[in-house]
């Protein structure tokens, strides 16, 4: 893998690699793109990936190696501290918190100490705390070389850092937001970049869709309209009745979000009806938000904050002005290449308007040309049955080389497939209660020591609350995790450090979670990972590749499912001497005829539908001492029955 990947830097080529669990693919782009040379940009799934990267596997490399290259981290500007926010914050004290004093205390003393700002770097006050969202800037909230702390800005000197050295680390979100919005420094950076390295890659598709599509929320507005009324009456009191000014836009924004009162709604914009009050609301709301604008930009002279808010309301005024649709009209807007659907989401206290384009492969395709560089795409999970077209054709890589590298794991010896009989349709009112009932006598064969991964919120909830029930009445004592019940990462800690514990989570849990050795022995998938019929980016994309002839269902929706179980399937087997059963609840895996090219799809386990062979496995002693060789992946056209083990191999190249 590291030899194919030198190939495609050295040729300036575009390479799509998928390698196993266990095949050490983060050290087969490391090595060459340190011994290469030139700007490297790596960009990965998420910040604490980001975080492992350049705190521990580019150290490791680089001190292997000995090669003298420098390396930078760069974060969105949400993740530094911002000198300017800070010291307005500790002017104002509007908190609402006793807790939240602290936290800004703690801050305060941060910044004087730390040189980069970084608020990972200051374990005290959660990542998460809401104290940081008044104490570091957005794009529309920044001053920039206006500012007087320009010079000691984290943010710049996190740039200016990143631009100076040879190896830059970001995660999928900067790298997007950049090419959409052209604020988070690796504009800059790309220039000079000869290779560009995406370390899970299937994540992709669905992060540029994020930012290449446009969305305006009624929490938007009104965060606007707080903040003008703010900086109205600081720097301008006498300059407009300022309550007056923003009272008719909140108004305005609070109505539009009851014109649905429902607590939770996604509609397509054809989906409204042309009768309901949301279309006169919203026009309402752009009439509302149009006349305060003018009032911002009377007074804007009169502080840099008033000319920010100014800036933000024409910002806002130009999304809303663009979602604007045909009233029952089911037809996308735009054409080509940048046709969108729009839609709506509300939530108890906002709407979301959302314009999201049906494809993103014209759009990063177009960011893809100019300067010749290289390109790769790596991840555990980009192909289907060894076919990388899905994959592909959502990111406009079509005709570029596609490789895979097996797993090194014996599958057949370390784990086992096990879909249980007699189990109901997905869609039985009482299918969560059938999954737990087939779940537990695995748990209990395990000792705890399982993730319980749903398709949905609901079905964690209420497979915690059966699993709560069950674990009293029988006596057990696994410690029962359930997601909601406290934040991602020390559910995992305590999920490890318990060592007979049972998880329950949603598809948070279902990618980026490494549990090694016997703490994990048990996955359980309640349903195949199909993406709800009702969404309505979905129903657009189905409906726009019916009409060119293709099958939605085959060519879009089940490639998507079986990438999404492959990452939930490689939850399991982590290294060399893990074993485990993986359990999956959906019967559509042995009753539909696309069962076969899932299950082909996942690693080569052992597969079974009966229960004793399950308790015999965990009966049986380990007796894998060494590392195995290669295991062999399942070729694509073989006709094999679920319980026969699989064999032969195939690769793609």
């Amino acid at each position: 893998m590291a030899r194919a990947i030198a190939h495609a830097i050295t040729q300036a080529s575009t390479l799509i690699a998928e390698a196993g669990t266990g095949t050490g693919k983060t050290f087969a782009y490391l090595v060459p793109a340190l011994l290469w040379g030139g700007k490297t940009i790596i960009s990965t799934g998420t910040k604490n990936l980001q975080d492992q990267l350049y705190l521990r596997d580019i150290p490791t490399v680089r001190k292997a190696l000995n090669v003298p290259v420098t390396v930078a981290l760069l974060k969105g500007r949400a993740n530094y501290a911002c000198h300017f926010h800070l010291e307005r914050t500790l002017e104002n004290g509007r908190l609402t918190s006793r807790e939240d004093v602290g936290y800004l205390r703690e801050i305060a003393r941060f910044v004087k100490t730390t040189s980069s700002g970084d608020k990972a770097e200051l374990a005290r006050v959660p990542e998460n705390a809401l104290i940081w969202n008044l104490v570091t800037s957005t794009r529309e909230s920044c001053l920039g070389a206006e500012c007087h702390y320009y010079q000691d800005c984290f943010v710049m000197k996190a740039r200016k850092e990143a631009q100076q050295a040879d190896v830059v680390v970001v995660n999928h979100h900067l790298f997007f937001a950049d090419v959409a919005l052209k604020d988070t420094g690796v504009a800059e950076l790309l220039p000079s970049a000869n290779t560009v390295i995406f370390d899970e890659a299937h994540q992709l598709p669905d992060t540029a869709t994020l930012f290449f599509g446009e969305t305006v929320s009624t929490s938007h507005i009104l965060e606007l309209c707080r903040d003008a009324l703010a900086e109205g009456l600081l720097h301008a009191r006498d300059g407009a009745d300022w309550p007056k000014v923003v009272a008719p836009v909140e108004r305005a924004a609070r109505d539009l979000r009851l014109t649905f009162p429902q607590d939770s709604v996604r509609l397509a914009a054809h989906q409204i009806a042309p009768s309901s009050p949301f279309f006169p609301a919203l026009d309402l709301l752009k009439k509302e938000l149009d006349g305060m604008m003018a009032i911002l930009s009377a007074q804007a002279q009169r502080g840099e904050t008033i000319e920010l808010c100014r800036a933000r309301a024409a910002a806002l005024g130009a999304q809303l002005a663009n979602w604007n649709p045909d009233p029952g009209s089911s037809k996308t807007t735009g054409e080509g290449d940048n046709e969108r659907v729009q839609w709506i989401e509300a939530y108890a206290s906002s709407l979301q308007l959302h314009q999201t384009p049906l494809s993103v492969a014209p759009i990063f395709s177009k960011q893809r040309e100019g300067a010749s560089r290289a390109w790769i795409f790596t991840s555990a999970t980009l192909a289907v049955k060894n076919d990388f077209q899905h994959y592909a054709a959502q990111m406009g890589l079509s005709g570029e080389l596609a490789r895979s590298w097996p797993s090194p794991f014996d599958y057949e010896q370390q784990a086992l497939l096990y879909v249980p009989k007699d189990m109901p349709q997905p869609n039985s009112p009482q299918y969560t209660d059938e999954v737990v009932d087939a779940a537990l006598p695995v748990i209990m064969a395990a000792g705890g020591r399982a993730f319980l991964l749903c398709t949905t919120l609901r079905a964690v909830k209420k497979a915690g609350e059966r699993l709560r029930e069950e674990f009293d009445k029988r006596k057990l004592t696994y410690p029962l995790l359930v997601q909601g019940d406290a934040g991602r990462t020390e559910l995992l800690d305590r999920f490890r450090a318990a060592g007979n514990a049972v998880l329950v989570g949603s598809q948070s849990f279902w990618e980026g979670v490494d549990v090694r050795g016997e703490a994990l022995s048990v996955v359980v998938i309640d349903k195949l990972p199909f993406a709800p019929p009702d969404d309505p980016v979905l129903a657009a994309r189905i409906a726009a590749m019916e009409s060119r002839g293709l099958n939605g269902f085959m060519h879009h929706q089940l490639p998507e499912a079986i990438i999404a179980l492959k990452q939930g399937a490689g939850r399991l087997i982590r290294d060399y001497k893990d074993r485990g059963v993986l359990m999956i609840c959906d019967p559509r895996l042995v009753s539909k005829p696309y069962g076969r090219r899932i299950w082909q799809s996942l690693p080569p386990f052992r597969r079974t539908r009966e229960l004793p062979t399950v308790i015999e496995f965990f009966a049986a002693p380990a007796g894998l001492d060494a590392p195995p060789d290669a295991a062999p992946v399942p070729g694509p056209d073989q006709e094999q029955d679920l319980t026969a083990p699989v064999e032969g191999a195939s690769a793609v190249g």
